[in-house]
């Protein structure tokens, strides 16, 4: 049985249909009509929008991580593990004191011995402080993915780590670390995407350098091998620095792959080992994956049509003749955004412009459903620290209900090459590194080494919305390890006033690397019900995603959104049925 709130006195119908009166003719001005019941949730996307029209703030949290945050990724430990490269040459802004084997590491200024550098840390969100981890083996150009238990699993790399499977299990007493399985890829995997399948704790592994393939993790047998994907070949040009790298990858609801590369794309059942569809080339010119790095992300899934529509968004890219063989021409970047729904029949790419080009930008999905784009560069490519110029200093908001872009407020630390940015559950967007490539070089370059780490607070964080803001959030079930597929659970939260269009969102953080979030995922879920006592106190009763092709199991990041202003979010774990 759920455990409801004891206090629960219904506000009146009258009452209520006034507050419903009221807010039609408020949305009504602004050209949105409403529905539902007094218990049914709302969008709330357009109210939240029209809200929270200021610029946002920027704060720096530190001036040092000791890593480049080349790959970055939130724990359900209110953690952020960022890591970069064991390799070229060795050295990292961390100097460790002893090495794994305990031996005692000499502190010498021409010292570059890798084992007494941390290349990983574990950022501790509610104590601004980082702890060092100790990683083996080149892991530039990795993937990665977030299990079912919350452990980070990442994979490939360059030279000795192009095989090798690694795993984070993220814990509360401080002492975890980095462990290497003993089983490796099939193949070598560098600037490979990884993806969590709705099977239990199972990932795919697709594409890489000069690697036309994709493989799975963990193998149904030890005889399993890479198998071919002749689309990631049509997609490679002809020169060594081809755009079909890091392709983007989302699970449709369908249980099929949406997979995109240079600037065509597929859906593919990876059971059957089959294309289902081609979709329609994106239009214009310049490519969209690595080394021109534009992003890309799923638009929230709607609970109102069954998670049934699926919707994704690209932005950003580099110039058709912006990358040669070793080199980068100095062109301006791409400004145009793509959106394509891939389930139904009819695919057709809805273009829309930024406000200014843009290119190793990431796409971050916020609680409100609206989607950050942050990073990057105006001109030039990926691939090295002077490929790309002009930095991409303000971030922009983009509403995907209005279709329209409004430009935030800038920061003074250039983002470039290597740069990652995560949501965390206070609704701030985490950004740190740039440019860790050939060794950390904090002298004589342009855009050098970044080691500071900054905290973006977006407009809907503004002081001047607390009055809105959901409170003391909490989650219950009648299961202590999680809520099963398609079960109800009640969230219980406070608020000052009446709830104005209260929504409910959830979201699987994801692994991000190189403008690339591997996974992510956010969700509107269904209220059943909603009832809210003299004493401000809300009890709510959602129902979980239907299945795991809607949403894999694992942690996700639930947040309550009232009027388009976020709570800080609790997680709930998804579980299996069986």
């Amino acid at each position: 049985m759920l455990f409801l709130a004891k206090r629960n006195i219904q506000v009146s119908m009258a009452k209520t249909l006034l507050i419903l009166a009221i807010a039609a003719i408020f949305l009504l001005a602004f050209g949105e009509s409403v529905s539902g019941l007094p218990n049914t949730t709302f969008s709330g996307a357009h109210t939240g929008s029209q809200r929270t029209v200021g610029k946002g703030k920027w704060k720096l949290l530190l001036n040092n991580t000791g890593v480049v945050a080349m790959h970055m990724v939130l724990t359900r430990h209110d953690t952020v593990v960022l890591f970069d490269s064991t390799g070229i040459p060795g050295r990292s802004g961390y100097r460790l004191k002893h090495r794994r084997n305990e031996t005692r590491c000499h502190s010498t200024s021409h010292s570059v011995d890798p084992s007494c550098f941390a290349h990983s840390i574990e950022y501790s969100i509610l104590r601004n402080k980082i702890r060092p981890l100790i990683l083996e083996g080149e892991t530039r150009h990795s993937s990665g993915s977030i299990l079912n238990s919350g452990t980070i699993i990442q994979v490939g790399g360059i030279n000795d780590g192009n095989q090798t499977i690694r795993v984070f299990k993220p814990c509360d007493h401080g002492h975890c670390d980095w462990r290497e399985r003993r089983k490796r890829l099939a193949n070598g995997r560098s600037y490979s995407s990884s993806l969590s399948l709705p099977d239990n704790d199972r990932i795919i592994i697709v594409g890489g350098s000069m690697e036309f393939s994709y493989e799975f993790t963990p193998k149904k047998s030890s005889k399993d091998k890479s198998i071919s994907l002749p689309f990631l070949d049509m997609t490679f040009n002809s020169h060594p620095h081809s755009s079909n790298l890091y392709p983007f990858l989302h699970l449709s609801s369908d249980g099929n792959i949406f997979i995109f590369s240079n600037r065509d794309s597929i859906l593919f059942d990876y059971i059957s080992h089959k294309v289902v569809k081609h979709f329609p080339r994106m239009p214009g010119e310049g490519s969209r994956t690595f080394p021109s790095s534009g992003s890309s992300v799923i638009l929230p899934l709607d609970h109102s049509d069954g998670f049934k529509k699926v919707e994704v968004m690209i932005c950003g890219g580099a110039a058709t003749d912006a990358m040669g063989i070793n080199t980068c021409r100095d062109l301006k970047g791409l400004r145009s955004c793509g959106r394509m729904v891939i389930t139904g029949t009819k695919h057709k790419w809805n273009m829309d412009n930024m406000p200014k080009p843009r290119l190793m930008n990431d796409m971050v999905l916020l609680p409100t459903g609206d989607v950050l784009i942050i990073n990057g560069a105006q001109r030039g490519c990926a691939g090295l620290h002077h490929n790309a110029t002009s930095p991409s200093l303000e971030p922009y908001l983009y509403h995907p209900r209005r279709g329209r872009f409004s430009v935030l407020r800038a920061t003074k630390i250039a983002r470039m090459y290597q740069s990652s940015a995560v949501l965390v559950p206070d609704g701030r967007v985490l950004v740190a590194g740039g440019n860790q490539n050939h060794g950390y070089i904090f002298k004589n370059v342009k855009y050098p080494t970044e080691l500071r780490l900054q905290a973006f607070q977006p407009p809907y964080l503004d002081a001047k919305f607390d009055h809105l803001r959901p409170q003391n959030v909490s989650i219950h079930s009648n299961r202590t390890k999680g809520v099963r597929y398609g079960q109800l659970f009640s969230v219980h939260f406070r608020l000052q006033g009446e709830p104005t269009n209260v929504t409910f969102t959830v979201y699987s953080p994801p692994f991000t690397t190189h403008s690339v979030s591997m996974n992510q995922r956010m969700l509107k879920l269904k209220c059943i019900e909603m009832v809210r006592s003299i004493d401000g106190v809300v009890n709510a009763i959602l129902q979980s995603p239907p299945k795991a092709v809607v949403a894999p199991a694992g942690y996700y990041m639930l947040s309550v959104v009232n009027g388009g202003i976020p709570s800080v979010s609790q997680w709930v774990r998804f579980m299996h049925n069986a």
